[in-house]
């Protein structure tokens, strides 16, 4: 039974949950579109929306992430990463436009002996514990 199950559209596999305002009008809208079968759900109009003004811009975007050296999409920092970066005496500039993570297992203390600043535009995971020590080198 299993063997005939497909998954119509994959789940993306990393995302953040955001709440926006609507006014009751855009709102009708949105319903109307959903409602004439043009979109699944609300969140599919929203995305499809959200996907398109990206693509109109994706060159202004491109420009401006190059110009300020941030990295795109996914960027993982491992404890290991951090113990190099302090064998080596660097300190870490993180400058991310998408999803930066820092490993579940980094300490508050290798942390901050090791990130010098941090400025994502998009989301970041990490302990609770290393958001906060990291807090005033957050921007």
């Amino acid at each position: 039974m299993a063997d005939n199950v497909r998954e119509l559209r994959p789940k993306p596999a990393d995302s953040e949950k955001i709440t926006i305002n609507l006014g009751y009008v855009d709102l009708g809208h949105v319903d109307l579109m959903v409602r004439e079968g043009f979109y699944s759900n609300r969140s599919d109009f929203i995305r499809t929306a959200i996907r398109n003004q990206l693509e109109r811009h994706a060159d202004v975007v491109k420009q401006s992430a190059v110009r300020k050296g941030l990295d795109l999409g996914l960027r993982n920092f491992s404890r290991e990463d951090l113990e190099a970066a302090r064998r080596a005496g660097e300190m870490l500039h993180i400058n991310v436009l998408g999803l930066a993570s820092i490993a579940q297992d980094v300490t508050p203390e290798l942390a901050r002996a090791t990130i010098a600043s941090v400025s994502v535009l998009g989301a970041l995971h990490a302990s609770p514990a290393v958001k906060a020590a990291l807090a005033d080198r957050t921007r």
